[in-house]
C-alpha cells in the first residue's frame, strides 16, 4: 500500500521543515489510517479511495514546484496548474469525498473507529480548503494589483 511512501514523506518534511502543521497532520492521518487498515484487516477499499482522492492532486503540486524552481511559474501554464489544482481539489474532496463520507457513514459494516477517521479525513480536507481559498484570494489580489499598478503607470492600453 502506501505506508511506505508516508513514511518516508513524513520524515522528509520533518527533517527538511518543507511543511507545515496541517500537512504533518495531513501525513500522521495518513499513516494511522493505513496502519489501522492493515491492523483490522477490514475497510481496505475506503482507505484506498481516501488516499487516492487525498493524493491526486500530488502531480500538480509538483509540477507547481517544478514551475517556480525552473522560472516559470509565473506564466500561462503556472496559472493553468493552480486553475487545474483548485478545481481538481474541490471536485475531489468536497464533492466526491462528501458523497464518499456520507455513504461511509450510513453504512453498517465499516467499525466506528473507521467512520471517525473519514470524518477527521474530510474534516482536514476543510482545513486545507480553507488555506487554498485563502491562495486563491491572495493570487487573485496580486493580480489585481498588478493590473491598476500597470494602468497607473500607463502601460495599460485603455479602449473608448
Amino acid at each position: 500500500m502506501n505506508l511506505g511512501y508516508f513514511i518516508f514523506d513524513m520524515a522528509w518534511c520533518v527533517y527538511y521543515r518543507t511543511e507545515g502543521l496541517v500537512m504533518l497532520l495531513h501525513h500522521t492521518m495518513s499513516i494511522l489510517g493505513i496502519l489501522l487498515t492493515l491492523w483490522l484487516g477490514e475497510s481496505g477499499i475506503e482507505s484506498c479511495a481516501v488516499l487516492f482522492g487525498s493524493e491526486i492532486t500530488n502531480p500538480l503540486l509538483q509540477t507547481r514546484w517544478f514551475l517556480k524552481h525552473s522560472g516559470y511559474y509565473d506564466s500561462f501554464l503556472g496559472s493553468l496548474v493552480d486553475v487545474l489544482f483548485v478545481v481538481l481539489f474541490v471536485f475531489m474532496r468536497v464533492f466526491v469525498g462528501g458523497a464518499m463520507l456520507y455513504c461511509e457513514l450510513s453504512s453498517p459494516r465499516p467499525k466506528f473507529i473507521i467512520k471517525c477517521g473519514g470524518v477527521a479525513m474530510y474534516a482536514l480536507s476543510w482545513v486545507f480548503m480553507v488555506d487554498i481559498a485563502r491562495f486563491v484570494h491572495r493570487k487573485t489580489q496580486d493580480r489585481h494589483q498588478r493590473r491598476r499598478r500597470e494602468d497607473v503607470n500607463g502601460l495599460s492600453v485603455k479602449r473608448d
